[in-house]
């Protein structure tokens, strides 16, 4: 009886692997292709199967003869490599990168765009230098398209001379590409890196984008040496994506998942929250961990940070850093 739930369970296991590399190839496979390859796959999978099934071969053989179409797909996984040199998106097209010298800081390719609409604007890229030993705030900024649940995740640092930077983990989109998350399980986009300008990379989210996202802002309690330190691992992350390109991955590698590991790599008491897979939760994980300087405790924590409708009479983003703090 044992023996018989053993070999059922390694069937619905090799039945799973099966459906993921199906799902590897569709994702992998040139456009006009995914459905004959696929197919041809798993025909040829199931056909040596069902011949090894019903051989006299033993149990070893049939098993070692199974794994081949598993091991062939694995070979094939091992060859796919990320890289920076593709035909990216206009707004995708640079990869910031920075050069540290004491506690200046030279960010060159900062992204400061002006938005006309979702997909029209005019082209900038800016080289900012910040000094670190000016640096006051450290803000999230959380952004809804639909799923309570998912947000995007946006880190902006401010600085006593008035400077604003935001970075952003996100997909690097090329030209025609779609974002799917599916096929963020299977290799299908780069890591990209953004460092922009508050008026650029929120003004895209709050009022360029149809429909517009509702964008939510939360100031962290945080002390200056930490907020240095993220700063920095940020930087590294910039110039190491630079030289050595990343994949991104839907659960493991993404817009949150990126900020923990790096907030963990100078901070290693850090504990893992369910709430950094589920991002939309963040707000209440902040303020549950007394984390959060704004909104305050009294206020409700989601009315008052939202920024979405602060900002709707604004036409173009000049201004827009002193919009959305003007509640605070």
């Amino acid at each position: 009886m044992l023996a018989r739930l053993s070999w059922g369970f390694a069937t619905l296991v090799f039945i799973i692997l099966l459906g993921v590399c199906a799902m590897a190839l569709w994702y992998r496979l040139p456009i006009g292709w995914q459905g004959i390859g696929t197919s041809v796959w798993l025909l040829a999978s199931i056909s040596l199967i069902t011949f090894v099934t019903l051989s006299s071969q033993s149990k070893t053989r049939k098993i070692l003869a199974a794994l081949i179409p598993l091991a062939a797909i694995a070979i094939w996984w091992s060859q796919i490599q990320p890289s920076n040199a593709r035909s990216w998106t206009p707004e995708l097209a640079q990869s910031v990168t920075g050069d540290v010298h004491g506690s200046q800081v030279t960010l060159h390719n900062v992204r400061d765009f002006d938005w006309h609409g979702p997909t029209s604007f005019t082209p900038r890229w800016i080289t900012e230098t910040y000094d670190l030993d000016k640096l006051d705030t450290l803000e999230v900024f959380l952004s809804y398209w639909g799923n309570p649940a998912i947000a995007h995740t946006l880190v902006s640092f401010g600085f006593s001379d008035g400077q604003q930077i935001v970075f952003s983990v996100e997909i690097r989109k090329e030209d025609g590409e779609d974002y799917s998350e599916l096929g963020g399980f299977f290799k299908s986009f780069e890591l990209s890196l953004i460092a922009a300008t508050e008026r650029d990379i929120l003004f895209l989210r709050t009022n360029a984008r149809d429909p517009i996202e509702d964008v939510y802002r939360y100031v962290l309690d945080v002390q200056a040496e930490p907020s240095k330190e993220l700063f920095l691992s940020y930087v590294a992350l910039a110039n190491d994506l630079a030289e050595r390109p990343r994949w991104y991955n839907t659960a493991t590698t993404n817009c949150t998942t990126v900020i923990y590991r790096l907030v963990k790599s100078f901070n290693p008491d850090v504990s893992f929250d369910w709430r950094i897979l589920v991002s939309g939760y963040l707000p209440e994980f902040f303020a549950e961990n007394g984390q959060l300087k704004w909104p305050p405790a009294t206020a409700p924590l989601r009315a008052t940070a939202h920024i979405t409708p602060l900002v709707q009479g604004i036409k173009t983003s000049q201004g827009y850093s002193e919009a959305i703090r003007a509640t605070q």
